[in-house]
């Protein structure tokens, strides 16, 4: 299947440098990491690309793919979490690409002038605006800010609303952005410099879901009549706030969008993270094949029964619509399979198949997460595996460094 390829030497070659550890534990394999950020930067033809840290959570590995060519700035998910990257020093030009209502941390933000100049945080309506005045006081110090417009596709022009994509910015045509825009320019304390929009049901929907064709034509057929409709009105709606002010960006896409979104001549900018780790949500796409750089290795526990072994711990589930494609997947011994009833469980994960009966206590089995961030949420440290090297080394996750952003 694609994306089950690995590096040279396979799951062998990371049996042997892991041999010493025991499981639970994750392993990122950084030559196919370092080809995946490769890739992206390939495919984003010449715009520059934000790491997304959410789909990442590690330090080192933001910092790592950040000194690659191609990659400029990081989005964050959480305003702490960009103080926190910003005082590390890894990143002087951050993104909070969500509303933050954390009073604390917009204090942080007001109290420390060169986090002020360098971290911008994402605003779609008023209300934004009144919270952080009423967190920071009157006469507080420019904040920058970023004016998120809705990407999702809307097929019927009129009658109800059906949405294809995320709920995210209230702010969808050309006319409201550019509304609100006025309105933070009219507003002491803010500073608007960037546009952000992010078109979900392309950059996060696979256009080949294995084994069902019809779905596929489905999706690349509303993918293809999304993207027309997104280039128009999203140009519009950058032309009318240009207009107004100048901005410093305009940010658009994610790992799944990358070609389309940089034919998209208003975006200069684009977003990817959980790209250069490829989880299994990438399977599903017919453009690009990243490597499965990151994966993780299971103890087996218990053979309750023939063709059944429990492994111990892997409910590391992804976000999203609960369904099977959010569980993460067996991939080594192959042949392996959850169970329908139990799933991956928070203390026991059984699986299925034949190479169940081979399996002994404490052999281990490999997995492939299903998203981004599950691991890093999950586990203190990653173990990378270098080119060449018999050995890993270490570094912590945002978990291992005692840092938890919701």
């Amino acid at each position: 299947m694609r994306g089950l390829m690995v590096g040279p030497g396979g799951h062998d070659r990371y049996d042997r440098a892991t041999a010493h550890l025991d499981p639970p534990f994750a392993m990122v394999d950084l030559a196919a990491f370092d080809r995946n950020a490769a890739d992206l930067v390939r495919r984003a033809g010449e715009l520059p690309i934000r790491v997304v840290s959410k789909s990442l959570r590690c330090r080192y590995l933001i910092e790592r793919v950040l000194i690659k060519p191609g990659y400029r700035g990081v989005m964050c998910y959480s305003l702490a979490e960009a103080l926190w990257l910003h005082s590390c020093g890894t990143s002087e030009d951050i993104l909070v690409a969500y509303p933050t209502a954390d009073r604390a941390a917009l204090r942080a933000l007001a109290a420390d002038e060169a986090a002020r100049a360098h971290i911008t945080v994402t605003i779609d309506s008023a209300g934004h605006l009144d919270f952080i005045d009423a967190a920071l006081g009157s006469g507080h110090p420019a904040v920058r800010v970023c004016l998120e417009i809705d990407m999702s596709w809307r097929p019927l022009a009129h009658g109800p609303v059906i949405q294809v994509g995320t709920w995210r910015s209230p702010l969808r045509t050309p006319a409201e952005a550019s509304v609100f825009a006025e309105t933070v320019l009219k507003r002491p304390g803010f500073s608007l410099v960037g546009v952000l929009g992010y078109e979900g049901q392309i950059a996060g929907l696979g256009d080949a879901p294995p084994g069902r064709p019809l779905r596929a034509a489905l999706v690349r057929a509303m993918q293809a009549r999304s993207s027309q409709e997104l280039r128009e009105r999203r140009a519009e709606a950058v032309r009318r706030i240009r207009a107004l002010t100048e901005l410093e960006f305009v940010n658009g896409g994610g790992t799944g969008s990358l070609e389309s979104t940089s034919a998209d001549t208003s975006v200069t900018e684009l977003a990817a993270g959980s790209g250069l780790v490829g989880p299994t949500l990438f399977d599903a796409y017919s453009r690009f094949h990243p490597l499965p750089a990151l994966q993780y290795a299971l103890p087996v526990v218990r053979r309750p029964a023939p063709g059944i072994a429990t492994l111990f711990s892997g409910g590391y589930l992804a976000s999203g619509t609960g369904t099977p494609d959010r569980l993460p997947t067996p991939v080594q011994p192959a042949g392996l399979r959850l169970t329908k009833v139990e799933g991956a469980g928070e203390v026991q994960t059984p699986v299925l198949g034949p190479a169940a009966d081979e399996l002994r206590i404490g052999d281990r089995v490999w997995l492939r997460h299903a998203k981004g961030c599950e691991l890093a949420e999950r586990l203190t440290e990653y173990h990378l595996i270098k080119p060449g090297d018999s050995e890993t080394e270490s570094v912590p996750t945002y978990r291992g460094e005692g840092q938890c952003f919701g």
